[in-house]
């Protein structure tokens, strides 16, 4: 690094990497620091967080409220995609990183910084979703990453230099997990997750109540949508925040969304984390199942494709691409007919679909069922029946 950055930018969560690199920074570039936190959702994690970054040495500290945007550009369309990656995880750090990355940018630009600087270490995926906005937003400017200049190796000697600075911090070696939250989830990663073969233990949760302790009678919720979006729950109209969060409040005290995933990051590694997204997974469920009644075959098979393709590119950092926003049009033309309303129903873990109504819907009763009617002859099963096996029948008349 040339370290000729005389005023840097910096990503900051005032979690235990970020605490350490505004002094670090001053020691080894002899720069100022502009701090700046984002508001997506990280509840308490917040307070204090002004002070503590001045006391650290920061010169200015600027903090985001970016949930409404957070939700409706970043979230939304993703659960439009129905992007999961590798069968499990919603995506919950990887769409928070570019809406923070770009407020960066943004103030960086305003505020007359020469650097942009982030907290994510060379082993994972943040590196990349942080960096790869930073060359789509500000191509121009210089990218600091002290993971992969210092000397520290572990959060063990993170938390060293934090105590030999009197920098203060929320982790210890007892508390040792590395946690990441917003309004759709909570991650944790560390400690004894880092062993696959080990059970997670139960105080690591810190939104939703374990399946045990969840009541013992069932909890109905009905989400309604239009084109896809989300717009009401049992009923009541709600604006994008304050309805994720009463999806959160519901689905934390059923227990749901708890998952815990060895998944492949983008570097080459096999890492192992557990997600807690309690009202993203009522969303995903419902709206799948409103897609059943709304979508032709053809169109909701090609869909999943898609999806796979779009959770790809998110866990990859490659938000700001010409391909992410193409996929985005294809599903925007898809979903317009998805509208109606999906009844869920709640119980210790468990989301079992209880019903699901579309002014939209393609599910013809007179079609569906088994008493047979005018609107379809049986007997053109037959024809149809032999043209589609006529190359088995080719082949297997031609082996002999």
């Amino acid at each position: 690094m040339s370290k000729q950055a005389k005023r840097v930018a910096l990503a900051y969560s005032g979690g235990l990497d970020t605490s350490i690199i505004i002094p670090w920074l001053k020691e080894n570039y002899d720069c100022e620091v502009v701090a700046i936190a984002a508001d997506v959702g990280q509840g308490e994690e917040l307070d204090g967080l002004r002070e503590k970054a001045v006391a650290t040495g920061a010169a200015e500290i600027y903090i985001e409220d970016l949930r409404h945007e957070f939700v409706t550009e970043y979230i939304y369309p993703t659960l439009r995609a129905g992007a999961v990656y590798e069968h499990k995880y919603l995506l919950g750090t990887s769409f928070a990183r570019p809406v923070i990355a770009k407020k960066q940018v943004e103030i960086a630009k305003q505020t007359g910084c020469d650097a942009l600087c982030h907290g994510c270490t060379g082993k994972g995926n943040d590196q990349v979703r942080f960096e790869l906005t930073f060359k789509a937003l500000a191509p121009e400017m210089e990218v600091i990453a002290p993971w992969r200049e210092w000397s520290i190796v572990s959060r063990e000697d993170a938390i060293d230099y934090a105590n030999e600075r009197q920098i203060p911090i929320t982790a210890s070696r007892e508390k040792i997990y590395s946690r990441d939250r917003n309004i759709w989830h909570i991650s944790h990663e560390g400690g004894i997750l880092e062993d696959p073969a080990s059970e997670p233990e139960e105080a690591m949760y810190m939104l939703t109540a374990s399946p045990e302790a969840a009541p013992d009678t069932p909890e109905y919720v009905e989400i309604a949508f239009e084109s896809g979006t989300p717009v009401a729950v049992n009923g009541e109209h709600l604006d994008p925040v304050p309805l994720l969060e009463r999806l959160n409040e519901i689905g934390s005290r059923n227990a749901i969304g708890r998952i815990d995933l060895v998944e492949n990051r983008l570097v080459g590694i096999k890492s192992r984390g557990c997600y807690e997204t309690p009202g993203g997974t009522l969303l995903l469920a419902a709206l799948r199942e409103l897609e059943a009644l709304c979508l032709d075959r053809e169109t909701a098979h090609y869909k999943e494709q898609i999806a796979l393709k779009y959770a790809e590119m998110v866990y990859f950092g490659q938000w700001f691409t010409p391909l992410r926003e193409a996929l985005d049009a294809f599903v925007n033309s898809v979903i317009a007919p998805v509208s109606g309303s999906v009844r869920l129903k709640l119980y210790k873990g468990n989301v079992i679909i209880a019903g699901r109504t579309s002014p939209q819907t393609l599910y013809r009763p007179d079609l569906a069922s088994f008493t047979m009617g005018a609107s379809y002859d049986q007997r053109d099963a037959a024809g149809f029946i032999n043209i589609f096996g006529l190359p088995l029948k080719v082949q297997a008349l031609t082996r002999g």
